[in-house]
């Protein structure tokens, strides 16, 4: 069993997305904003070959984009498209055979479709796209506030073709990948656990947009639709991270990639960096 990790594009936001009500003062000592007061957020995916199995998890923002929403996003590809590195490492689209959707916000499944003759189909045509149901009738039924990021193009034509399988809470994927629930940034939310090896992998997706906001419980998004559940949520997985000494991985952070949860002398929560290479083996 092995993994890496598969950039997949860098956009650049408003600070008050991913720290919300977290004042500057105590933000920017972990966050650095460009000239325009931009944030970047990485789109960093995993790829997990398990038990003869090739699985993605999440896949960025795509390649349907217009350019008005490249411009909005500040969209850029400081280390190539999803399918360019995968194809470094020597996956096409049609070698995948499960594509995991965390959830289905558009800059974690942009990807699960991409433009034919200017129709959106599956990206990964013999891939089982794994997502939770109540992520997808959230998704097929989105509201003023999640109406912008919940796009029909990038999952319906995948339950056209037959190729989504709704997940009921917890799965095990195969004997060394699980799916875990995780409610908080949505209320379908979920994490992927890598198991088998010397030490257990947390895919924390948007559980944690930052290293910092696993480390602290109060540090929320303004993208979270259920802010007081998200709490609850780390808490049960950084007592998780702590006993199990698991390697995390963060989704979106430019300034760690990985890292572990320890407690200092003092008594407090700190994620520590952990250096990886292109390419780990378990």
């Amino acid at each position: 069993m092995e993994w890496q990790i598969i950039p997949a594009g860098r956009v650049w936001v408003d600070p008050g997305g991913p720290f919300g009500l977290v004042p500057e003062v105590l933000w920017k000592r972990h966050q650095t904003v460009n000239e325009k007061h931009l944030l970047p957020m990485n789109l960093n995916c995993l790829l997990i070959r398990s038990e003869g199995k090739t699985i993605l998890v999440d896949n960025g923002l795509g390649d349907k984009l217009s350019d008005k929403a490249i411009r909005q996003w500040n969209l850029e590809f400081p280390e190539g498209t999803l399918i360019e590195n995968l194809a470094k490492t020597g996956v096409q689209p049609e070698d995948v055979d499960i594509m995991l959707d965390t959830h289905l916000h558009s800059d974690h499944c942009g990807g699960n479709t991409t433009l034919r003759e200017g129709v959106a189909v599956p990206t990964f045509p013999n891939a089982e796209y794994l997502v939770q149901r109540l992520e997808w009738a959230d998704a097929m039924h989105p509201d003023a506030r999640t109406r912008s990021t919940y796009l029909l193009e990038n999952y319906a034509p995948v339950w056209k073709t037959g190729q989504f399988r709704f997940l009921h809470g917890d799965a095990q994927v195969t004997s060394e990948v699980r799916c875990a629930v995780t409610p908080g940034h949505t209320r379908g939310h979920q994490c992927v656990i890598v198991e088998g090896g010397e030490r257990p992998l947390l895919y924390a997706a948007d559980l944690a947009t930052f290293a910092v906001h696993f480390e602290r419980q109060g540090w929320l998004t303004a993208y979270d639709v259920e802010p007081l559940e998200n709490i609850r949520t780390k808490e049960i997985w950084q007592r998780w991270a702590l006993e199990n000494e698991a390697l995390i991985l963060f989704e979106h952070d430019t300034t760690m990639r990985a890292g572990e949860l320890i407690m200092d002398e003092d008594g407090r929560l700190k994620v520590m960096p952990v250096e990886i290479g292109a390419k780990l083996s378990t």
